[in-house]
């Protein structure tokens, strides 16, 4: 199976096995190719970024991270989800200060959004709204997080964080319901 193989490379490259990260990418590609373009859908003509671009970008981030205990695969591509979307915010910040004023759009989250297109400023505005959900409930923020950004399903979610996916849902519903409540006020 494909996922055990994964998480056999994964944690081979933690115990030192520099072939082993290697090996990884090719198994892993695809995905992180699939999260990435969900996350440049609908964006300007003339983004400076493109898929490669945050695939390759978010690759030499996460090589940085060669002594990580992996758990599994889900725990993989929840890091690569915060690498790139650390990466997004990172150039949608860097956007913005590079024009004079402007103010964020307000949008609304709801599950369906995991897949949908986003521009800078919805970016931006989700970003801090998961910044202040995180200030008090840290774990529905990762759940956003590594749907929204991350494109990982209700089980690998539990997987990551340990709990059931029957949670995964119920923290899914209550953080999409706080971030409308929050991006459309």
């Amino acid at each position: 199976m494909e996922s055990a193989k994964i998480t056999r490379l994964l944690q081979a490259q933690a115990e030192g096995d520099q072939d082993a990260y290697d090996s990884l990418i090719p198994l892993v590609y695809e995905k992180l190719r699939r999260i990435a373009h969900k996350r440049m859908l609908g964006e300007r003509d003339d983004h400076t970024l493109n898929t490669t671009d945050v695939v390759h970008e978010a690759y030499l981030k996460l090589i940085e991270f060669d002594r990580i205990n992996w758990q599994n695969r889900s725990h993989f591509y929840a890091l690569a989800s915060k690498v790139m979307r650390n990466i997004l915010v990172d150039y949608a910040m860097k956007k913005k200060t590079e024009k004079r004023g402007g103010k964020y759009n307000r949008v609304t989250l709801q599950e369906a959004d995991a897949a949908v297109e986003v521009d800078l400023d919805q970016l931006l505005s989700i970003h801090d709204a998961l910044g202040r959900l995180s200030e008090f409930d840290e774990r529905r923020a990762k759940v956003v997080e590594y749907r929204y950004f991350g494109g990982l399903n209700m089980e690998e979610i539990g997987k990551v964080l340990g709990i059931s996916t029957r949670t995964v849902h119920r923290d899914m519903n209550i953080a999409s319901a706080w971030l409308n409540r929050e991006l459309t006020s």
